[in-house]
């Protein structure tokens, strides 16, 4: 069988700190219940710099210039301990917040977007010397606004600011006076998804020197919503990215599913492949400004900084098999039906063991697993715990009660077969999906045979059902053997005589009872 291959993936990041205070729910909510709360008054020292973003190991590991095991070789806290500050990694790049706003200025198709006279220059010539911008993207920014008449925009809550610190550099304006989905808080928040998943397919594309006019298929997975006030989240995110990002052949959809939608649309993707409706698909998001900051109030108790101040994007690029890129094994595909129940084994039971079992294999056969792979640097302080390692103990607990390992051995499983969490807490992003590119690199270097890729979903969140979900599907080394035209017609025309056969035993075997 032929199944479809990974070919590249990449990962973004944009340190967003006036994006966190200004955007981010947990502060939005504070200022507008307890707008003299001593959180609101001390968060301001506990705000990295770009710098120090940079510098953090986690980040370094999204992008690229660090591989997950490198961070056990990296002193806790990571925060205490910074790493070399590359802003450019073998995956993607961490963008500034003034530059993205740029970016955010070029993804703009209805002119909501307004940066001063003053800054629309200086961003221009940073964003031309990463040369992934065409002339016509970067004309974009030729026309700047008095920044008075930016002031007078946001003073009447008709635009939303954009800031470097206390300084206001530009706006997004509403694209609706009466339509709150097109306010100018939702357009912000879009706006921010499409331009860090444009960042995103900019550097899948450039970086791997693929041409994007060879792309079919986009799917969008991030977690926003693009519609008016008659189809509200309609879509689609999916072509507007392609389009900025030169996809000029491809058409698209968003779709969508909490924290599993990325595994969902690779699992779609791939199915797209092997079928040959499509030739080579991008599965990709932009991230979320409403979860910047949303343990803040934790880190800001616990005297350390505010680590939820990046906005994050990944892009894969899913092809038909090429006999060398690792595959997609779309015969073992594990997922949360809806009688599967909630119970954390339950679950694991269903996207983990039972489609190994279904074709024999054992969890041990498994050389990683990609949970849900949040910093827990993130979590811990906000009393939600170390999460992938919770994944990785609950799939060795299943391998005990299988037999394959000892109870004894249960940790050393978790440091074989798991890696140390290192996404943001972006929702969608960190779920199973920021391992892919280190993943192909280990298995076309022959490090690792078989990665598992979990993602799992809170339906619950939008209280139109109280069910969990969750999704698998393994990656592996491709084996360099091709099934031609000629062996999947003997194939097919086998499948078919072996089902003759059965039928003809079936009868026989019918007709004998009958006899009696």
């Amino acid at each position: 069988m032929n199944f479809p291959v990974i070919k590249a993936a990449a990962n973004i990041l944009v340190q967003c700190p006036n994006m966190m205070m200004e955007h981010g729910t947990t502060l939005i909510q504070e200022k507008a219940k307890n707008p003299d709360s001593e959180y609101l008054k001390s968060i301001g020292q506990f705000v990295r710099s770009y710098e120090e973003s940079v510098a953090y190991a986690p980040n370094q590991v999204f992008i690229g210039n660090m591989k997950p095991s490198d961070l056990n070789n990296v002193a806790g806290p990571w925060y205490s301990h910074p790493v070399e500050p590359k802003t450019d990694g073998r995956f993607g790049e961490i963008m500034s917040e003034v530059d993205f706003y740029g970016l955010m200025k070029m993804c703009d198709r209805f002119e909501l977007v307004e940066l001063s006279s003053e800054i629309a220059p200086v961003i221009k010539k940073a964003l031309q010397s990463k040369e992934m911008f065409s002339e016509a993207q970067l004309a974009m920014l030729d026309k700047g606004a008095d920044i008075a008449e930016i002031q007078a925009l946001v003073d009447k809550h008709t635009a939303l600011g954009l800031y470097d610190g206390d300084k206001l550099l530009g706006c997004v304006r509403e694209a609706h006076e009466s339509d709150p989905n097109l306010s100018a808080h939702v357009v912000f928040e879009n706006l921010v998804t499409k331009a860090s998943g444009v960042l995103a397919m900019k550097h899948l594309f450039i970086k791997n020197k693929i041409d994007p006019a060879i792309v079919d298929y986009i799917i969008e997975t991030s977690e926003e919503a693009v519609g008016d006030m008659n189809q509200r989240g309609g879509g689609n995110m999916a072509k507007a990215c392609g389009e900025v990002a030169g996809c000029i052949n491809a058409t698209g959809i968003d779709l969508r599913g909490f924290c599993a939608g990325p595994a969902h649309a690779m699992v779609n993707a791939a199915a797209l492949v092997q079928s040959g409706i499509f030739k080579n698909v991008v599965v990709m998001a932009g991230g979320c400004t409403a979860k910047l900051g949303m343990n803040s109030r934790d880190h800001v108790n616990k005297q350390m900084p505010v680590l939820e101040d990046m906005v994050a994007g990944y892009a894969v690029l899913v092809s038909e098999n090429d006999g060398v890129s690792p595959v997609i094994r779309t015969d073992i595909i594990g997922r949360h039906k809806i009688s599967s129940g909630s119970a954390p084994q339950a679950v694991i039971q269903a996207i983990v063991v039972d489609p190994l079992i279904a074709s024999n294999l054992k969890i041990t056969d498994v050389d990683l697993y990609s949970p849900e792979l949040q910093n827990p640097e993130i979590t811990v302080p906000a009393g939600a715990g170390d999460v992938p390692l919770a994944n990785y103990k609950m799939i060795g607990a299943m391998a005990v009660k299988r037999g394959e390992i000892e109870k004894k051995d249960l940790m050393d499983f978790t440091k074989k077969h798991g890696v140390s969490g290192f996404a943001p807490t972006q929702g969608h992003i960190p779920s199973g999906v920021p391992i892919i590119g280190h993943a192909l690199l280990a298995l076309q270097a022959g490090a690792i045979e078989k990665l598992m890729v979990i993602g799992k979903g809170s339906l619950f969140l939008g209280r139109m059902t109280d069910l969990f979900d969750g999704i698998s599907f393994i990656i592996e080394k491709n084996s360099g053997k091709l099934e031609s035209d000629d062996d999947a017609a003997a194939s097919d025309e086998f499948k078919q005589e072996l089902r003759e056969l059965i039928a003809d035993a079936m009868q026989k075997v019918a007709d004998s009872l009958a006899g009696r």
